[in-house]
């Protein structure tokens, strides 16, 4: 089992519904001005049952959906049929057979993931999405704190890490705001987000 993906394969039933109850607009609020109005090559890093890749792919994105746990992924396959969303089983920090398939995007979207990974598992990360970000190309971020789901595998990862991080393999900060989570359940329970955005390749 991907470290990481812990906890997610047990609840696998319960998470599609309450990922597919959640609007796109609500949950990505702070950074729907930075999603393109023209189509354009999405990647959806950690795509859960795929809502997010088919409201992108909703309007005309041609998204590639990645997502190591089955019991999210297939049945986000059969929820989600559409020929814009070819649908990839990998994971971070390697992301192998993303990066096999030679292809640049133009908008990356890494949701509620990032703070599954270790410090070591988000060095390693970072410099393949970048690679994976074509020039003018924007990089999405967010990062959950607050305390976490049991059984889960999460890390307190700060905004500061990972815009230095990101600076380091070449991407340049844009966004970074603070939200309440969408979820009433986990707002009761103190749990907010950071929003991070980052372009490739474009000076300021």
């Amino acid at each position: 089992m991907i470290a990481g993906t812990k906890g997610y394969a047990e609840e696998a039933e319960e998470l599609v519904k309450r990922y597919e109850s959640i609007p796109f607009v609500e949950k990505h609020q702070a950074v729907l001005h930075l999603i393109p109005s023209a189509p354009c090559s999405v990647l959806d890093i950690g795509a859960g049952t795929g809502a997010d890749a088919a409201w992108l792919a909703g309007l005309g994105h041609r998204v590639v959906a990645v997502e190591p746990t089955d019991g999210l992924r297939l049945p986000g396959m059969a929820l989600h049929p559409s020929a814009l969303i070819a649908w990839v089983n990998d994971s971070l920090p390697h992301l192998v057979m993303t990066r096999k398939r030679g292809q640049k995007f133009d908008l990356v979207m890494i949701t509620a993931v990032w703070m599954h990974l270790d410090e070591l598992e988000r060095q390693q990360a970072m410099p393949k999405v970048a690679s994976l970000i074509r020039r003018g190309g924007v990089l999405i971020m967010s990062l959950r704190h607050g305390p976490s789901p049991p059984r889960r595998r999460m890390f307190e990862v700060s905004t500061a890490e990972t815009i230095q991080l990101a600076q380091a393999h070449g991407l340049r900060s844009i966004l970074n705001v603070h939200t309440a989570s969408a979820q009433p359940v986990n707002r009761q329970a103190g749990v907010t987000w950071s929003h991070l955005a980052f372009a490739c390749g474009v000076d300021s």
